[in-house]
């Protein structure tokens, strides 16, 4: 299930940026966000595909979504220019942005070559 992060889970979840100053990321699995509006029709078109995605990849990946309106500070804090941007966050690595709505077999080769999970259903 797509959880919505607020600045408070953010940081717990995510990335204490209150804390650290280089990039350190908080999860235990690798975790994709999704920075949307909800009038935003492109962003309508990717939930339900990160939906599916949250459903097939359970336990290998965390999916999370943050509000750019509600979040501001995070959509700043990420140079959210244009939505949906999703950011990709592998478990030792730098964080990766790609932006628009990806298709499901794009955000799969993500998942794979960025976050290194395989789907193994």
């Amino acid at each position: 299930m797509i959880e919505n992060l607020t600045k408070e889970t953010f940081k717990e979840k995510v990335f204490n940026f209150e804390e650290n100053q280089e990039w350190k990321f908080e999860g235990d699995k690798p975790a994709i966000i999704d920075f949307y509006a909800d009038w935003c029709q492109p962003c309508k078109i990717v939930e339900p595909v990160l939906e599916e995605i949250s459903q097939e990849y359970e336990g290998k990946i965390d999916v999370f979504r943050i509000d750019t309106e509600d979040q501001q500070e995070l959509a700043a804090m990420f140079g959210i220019r244009s939505i949906p941007s999703i950011l990709f966050i592998p478990q030792e690595e730098q964080p990766q942005m790609a932006q628009g709505a990806l298709p499901k077999d794009t955000l799969e080769k993500a998942i794979k070559d960025v976050l290194k999970v395989e789907n193994n259903n």
